[in-house]
């Protein structure tokens, strides 16, 4: 069974200034992931997570652009999850190609 966790940023990403600052994210880091160059699937992620520093939830400094993949990992890191098998990575980077 899967765990549930409830976001903590619900309310920032509801709040009608979420569009035009997730625009602007994407704009500045030029519509492309900052840690892998991947175009596709991308994600407007916190640095600092809402959760812990709720203050900087609007703060344009506070974000950065990444693919589906990278924000996946990033958010099971901070989660506390163990990182992937290297031998699952391994797979998954194979399936990108």
């Amino acid at each position: 069974m899967r765990q549930r966790y409830d976001r903590a940023g619900r309310a920032v990403y509801r709040d009608k200034r979420w569009p035009a600052l997730r625009l602007a994210a994407k704009r500045r880091d030029g519509w492309h992931c900052v840690k892998c160059g991947h175009k596709r699937r991308l994600e407007v992620d916190h640095i600092k997570p809402v959760r812990d520093h709720p203050e900087l939830a609007f703060d344009l400094s506070n974000l950065q652009v990444l693919c589906g993949s990278c924000h996946s990992r990033k958010t099971r890191l901070d989660l506390g999850f163990d990182p992937l098998h290297p031998e699952r990575a391994k797979w998954r980077a194979l399936l990108k190609m």
